[in-house]
C-alpha cells in the first residue's frame, strides 16, 4: 500500500477512472494496528484496485471533507468522487473488509 504524503497527491490518486481505495489511519489507533495485521492479504486478492493510505492526523481537512469520523476507514474513489465508505466499526475483521469489497460495483 502506497502512502499519501500531500493533499495534491491525494487529489491526483482519487481522480483516476480506476477505483482507488484509501485507508485512513493514525499511528496511535489500536484498530488500525489490527487492520494492518490482515490487510496485505486482502490487497493481494483485490488487485483491481489501487491501494493507498493516509494518516488522518496529518490531513484533518481531508478526514472532515470525506466524513471520516472513525479510524481505520476505507474509502473508495473513482473519478474524484467517493463511491463507497467502510466505516471503522465495520472494518474489524478480514471477513468484514472482504464483504465490503465484494459488495462494490464492478
Amino acid at each position: 500500500m502506497k502512502r499519501i504524503e500531500t493533499v495534491e497527491q491525494f487529489e491526483a490518486v482519487i481522480s483516476g477512472d480506476k477505483p482507488t481505495i484509501i485507508k485512513f489511519y493514525t499511528t496511535w489507533c489500536p484498530d488500525c494496528v489490527r487492520l494492518n495485521m490482515f490487510i496485505d492479504d486482502i490487497v493481494r486478492d483485490y488487485r483491481q484496485y489501487d491501494w493507498f493510505e493516509i494518516d488522518r492526523d496529518q490531513f484533518p481537512e481531508l478526514g472532515e471533507k470525506y466524513q471520516v469520523l472513525g479510524i481505520p476507514s476505507l474509502l473508495v474513489f473513482r473519478n474524484g468522487k467517493k463511491i463507497a465508505h467502510l466505516h471503522s466499526a465495520d472494518a474489524k475483521t478480514p471477513e468484514e473488509v472482504r464483504a465490503f469489497l465484494q459488495s462494490l460495483p464492478e
